[in-house]
């Protein structure tokens, strides 16, 4: 993929390699009084991370946009550069409905980050979080998708559009359309049904950022596509549960398909058409 050629976004957190409960941290050095305090405090409506964080000696809280360094290594510019190629394609789809396109902010965490949604760890994925419109990512999981059979720079840059699919979803209101719609959903497999078409979609939007990064810059190098596409499959509910060594059961899907991973995201991607991904 070619991605050295182009800018880097100024909208990216650089936090790895950050305390996240300074010395008192997560799985040990409190002792049996400090536990029931958090106790009390959960109980009482608080945040027992605020208390961790003051017995602990304060939190590495991530820093505003703008206050972190960019990225140095590879991996980190990668990333950034493929989020401001992102935002380059949907500034423009935006501006050609008369819209204005706000874009997120790309966390780069290790190990757990704290976001508007919750604590979350790394065995989490790459997520976005429409409380503080941003994306967060540890780079470890690019280890993991090439094991599942999805490795490559194009499979890494396909995450990122992704979740940036969801950023687009939640300008746009279809989350909150479709989170509506779960909530006052009859089953559990209802629900996931849902989730599932919010996912695709995302996939979709993915395809239709990369057709257009390419139309205007010619990133894609031969072999790309397939790659995006692999880590579509390797990713896809069917496969991981194979993976797993569990049973198969389409009502608990959550993301999709491996067939319907790729065929939404090769939609995106030759079409370009972000009207086109109405997986609903």
């Amino acid at each position: 993929m070619r991605w050295r050629q182009g800018r880097q976004s100024t909208n990216v957190r650089d936090v790895r390699g950050r305390r996240m409960m300074g010395g008192a941290g997560l799985g040990g050095g409190l002792g049996g009084g400090a536990l029931l305090i958090m106790l009390l405090v959960w109980l009482l409506g608080g945040n027992p991370l605020q208390f961790l964080q003051t017995v602990g000696g304060g939190a590495e809280a991530p820093a505003p946009v703008g206050e972190t360094p960019p990225p140095t290594d590879e991996a980190g510019q990668f990333l950034s550069a493929v989020l401001a190629m992102t935002e380059d394609v949907w500034t423009e789809q935006f501006a050609a409905s008369g819209s204005r396109y706000v874009p997120p902010t790309m966390v780069l965490f290790s190990g757990a980050v704290q976001s508007a949604c919750g604590f979350s760890s790394a065995a989490t994925g790459p997520f976005y979080c429409p409380n503080d419109q941003s994306l967060y990512l540890d780079t470890s999981f690019f280890d993991e998708l090439a094991r599942l059979g999805g490795p490559g720079d194009f499979a890494q840059a396909y995450v990122v559009g992704h979740e940036v699919g969801h950023h687009v979803q939640n300008v746009l209101g279809a989350l909150e359309r479709a989170h509506e719609l779960q909530r006052s959903a009859r089953s559990e497999a209802e629900a996931n049904r849902l989730q599932v078409m919010i996912e695709l979609q995302a996939d979709c939007y993915a395809g239709v950022w990369a057709h257009h990064a390419n139309r205007k810059q010619q990133v894609l190098e031969p072999g790309d596509v397939e790659e995006g596409l692999a880590a579509a499959a390797a990713i896809g509910d069917d496969r991981l549960a194979r993976e797993a060594g569990r049973t198969v059961m389409p009502e608990s899907f959550t993301h999709g398909t491996s067939q319907q991973r790729q065929q939404w995201l090769g939609t995106g991607l030759d079409l370009g058409d972000a009207s086109a991904c109405d997986t609903f």
